[in-house]
């Protein structure tokens, strides 16, 4: 077979797009020859071509979108090698190659080629035709964890392969969470890898490029508003010694009577927001950083990452929201005079849960709502009903005496206050794989809550979902992640199609055997004990937890027999060695919880120590798709003597 593929246009997107097709395609079948030919547009001469890009004449084939440069929406029709594959923007026609190629029988497991399912066969053979439009317009990733270049890099190269459309680059500069990997903050088995600021930069312009590459919609910063203006750096939550200068302090929050960084941490102070210098400096700021990064889709301007520690001087009389709503105004007007027309996301999290009283938006095309419930439980799901949210009593706004919402219910009253008086765009940014996926070993669970909340989103009246997780989040299983981009694209996507379509893939004939096994540990480890929403001392539960290492011992013959097992790719055999370092580190870890369960603190923490020096040892082999910092970071509290 003599593929020719069809470049339409210059664009470096679709360019992009076409090297990826080329490159699967080949791999598919080596005998293929794949050439591709540039061309200025659409030129129907029945010749045996497959068409790549946009291009007028493909308009009335695609669905209709909102907004065609944010929505996505594909169309694949190729037969015989030939065909056209488009989308309503140069990232659509990328995520279109992407869902061809899945169609083909490709498989995207994980981030890296070790994640890469490519079948050998004869795509040509194969006919593709489909007309989809993503559920929600909002599917992204956020920065978060310890992580190398290599590992965001690869979580960016990922996103669109699983159809997702956006990634977030936390922070003006994103250094602490790339020190803590090269710094190896709490694995001493793994050397330092001093770096630098200027490798950072580095780092971060390559980053903003690989975005770039990908057409994905680009997030930026977040919480460093509060500091960074003022000359104060905000790149992770660093603790500044000493007291604040006189000229700072004059701009913080004012609580129990002084003026200072709250807890050491300038990321998480408040400012004096009545103050209106104050809210010029951060307006200003914000406007210089949309003219310096006109990359930026959406830039995000948040408050303080803490709680209960809002203004208390005479002046800042209105609510927090109140406030910020004054400076989302104030930033709006700035942008408009310098005909600006980056997206403001704009947060409510913590104390600006409770809407404002007073204040309203002027301009909502500019903004977008992100709603962050931080605090909520991940034992129930968005499928709250109306009814259980219109029957809460939301307490009153009582400043920094706050009780921040567990349940879910109580976070979507919250969401209801605010749709009342904002009505544009919005998106969940919630927190599944930050750091809940830990308190769930087989990953099921999870995966299955994550499937609801997907659904469920629409229903809450959110258009997607920004994700901030720990980039290494693919161990035991990608399932949740896999599970969190297929149900965006498509919330109709039942959960059973997704888990019978991902373990047939990533363990091969003896897939199903391993979605029982690890269904069971998620059932066995409960999730709700591990959350701490059960008494930690639990002699039922700890019963449960001592048969957990011999039910694990059981399986060890079916992974050792498919790592063993010649006919399985590459791929297929990383995803049982995975699952045999799992089996390892999950009987160190019922061991521990057992012994807290049966009220032994002590021989917890001793069994907890081992499984951390474990997952030091085993790090190397495992660095690409769990991350021992934010599980620690996540458990050691319940273990401690």
């Amino acid at each position: 077979m003599n593929w020719k593929l069809t470049q339409i246009g210059t664009d470096p997107i679709i360019a992009f797009a076409v090297d990826e097709l080329q490159y699967y395609l080949r791999k598919m079948n080596r005998a293929s020859r794949v050439t591709r030919i540039l061309t200025d547009g659409y030129h129907d001469v029945n010749e045996h071509s497959l068409y790549i890009g946009c291009d007028p004449a493909f308009l009335p084939l695609l669905p209709s979108v909102e907004d065609p440069y944010r929505d996505d929406a594909v169309y694949i029709n190729v037969s015989g090698g030939a065909g056209i594959i488009t989308g309503t923007n140069t990232r659509s026609v990328l995520l279109a190659v992407y869902r061809y190629l899945r169609e083909l029988g490709c498989a995207f497991l994980r981030p890296g080629k070790d994640g890469d399912v490519i079948p050998r066969c004869t795509p040509e053979a194969q006919s593709v035709y489909l007309i989809e439009t993503a559920s929600y317009r909002h599917r992204a990733v956020c920065i978060e964890g310890a992580v190398s270049y290599e590992h965001v890099a690869d979580m960016i190269d990922w996103l669109p392969k699983v159809g997702m459309n956006g990634y977030y680059i936390q922070f003006a500069k994103p250094y602490q969470f790339f020190r803590r990997w090269y710094d190896h903050w709490i694995n001493p088995v793994m050397p330092k890898e001093p770096i630098t600021d200027l490798e950072l930069d580095g780092m971060h312009d390559q980053l903003r490029a690989d975005i770039a590459k990908r057409g994905l919609l680009h997030h930026a910063v977040g919480h460093s508003w509060t500091c960074e203006p003022f000359g104060v750096p905000g790149n992770g939550w660093n603790i500044e010694k000493g007291e604040p200068p006189e000229s700072i302090a004059a701009c913080l929050a004012k609580v129990n009577g002084k003026r200072d960084w709250w807890g050491g941490i300038p990321l998480n102070t408040n400012l004096c927001y009545s103050n209106p210098a104050v809210r010029s400096t951060i307006t200003t700021a914000i406007t210089q950083y949309c003219e310096e990064h006109g990359e930026v889709d959406y830039l995000h301007f948040w408050l303080a990452d803490a709680s209960n520690n809002h203004c208390e001087c005479d002046r800042c009389k209105e609510l927090p929201a109140d406030y910020y709503i004054m400076m989302l105004n104030e930033l709006d007007e700035k942008l408009t005079a310098k005909g600006i027309n980056t997206k403001i996301v704009f947060l409510i999290y913590v104390d600006l849960l409770w809407a404002p009283q007073r204040e309203t938006i002027k301009n909502p095309d500019r903004f977008t709502l992100m709603f962050a419930p931080i605090t909520r439980t991940y034992s129930s799901s968005f499928t709250v009903s109306e009814d259980e949210v219109a029957a809460v009593e939301l307490p009153a706004y009582e400043k920094n005496k706050l009780t921040m919402p567990k349940s879910v219910a109580e976070n979507v009253a919250h969401l209801r206050k605010w749709q009342e008086a904002f009505k544009g765009d919005s998106f969940d940014f919630d927190y599944h794989m930050m750091w809940d996926h830990y308190n769930d070993p087989g990953s099921i669970a999870v995966s299955r809550g994550m499937s609801e909340d997907m659904k469920n989103l629409a229903k809450l009246g959110l258009n997607g979902m920004n994700s901030c997780q720990v980039q290494r989040a693919f161990f035991p299983t990608s399932l949740c992640m896999v599970t969190m981009a297929e149900t965006l694209w498509n919330k109709e996507t039942k959960f059973a199609d997704i888990v019978r379509s991902y373990f047939a893939k990533a363990y091969g004939a003896d897939g199903g055997k391993v979605w029982r096994y690890l269904n069971t540990l998620s059932e066995r480890f409960d999730p709700v004990y591990l959350r701490g929403e059960k008494p930690a001392v639990d002699m039922d539960q700890a019963r449960i937890f001592s048969d957990i290492p011999a039910y694990i011992n059981s399986f060890l013959p079916v992974i050792q027999r498919n790592i063993a097992n010649v006919e399985n790719s590459a791929t297929v055999k990383k995803s049982w060695e995975y699952l045999l370092y799992h089996a390892q580190a999950c009987v160190l870890f019922a061991e521990a919880c057992e012994y807290r369960a049966a009220g032994q603190q002590e021989d917890a923490a001793s069994k907890y120590e081992q499984l951390m020096n474990y997952f030091n040892q085993i790090e190397p082999e495992i660095h690409a798709v769990f991350d021992p910092m934010i599980f620690n970071s996540t458990m050691a509290a319940k273990f401690r003597k």
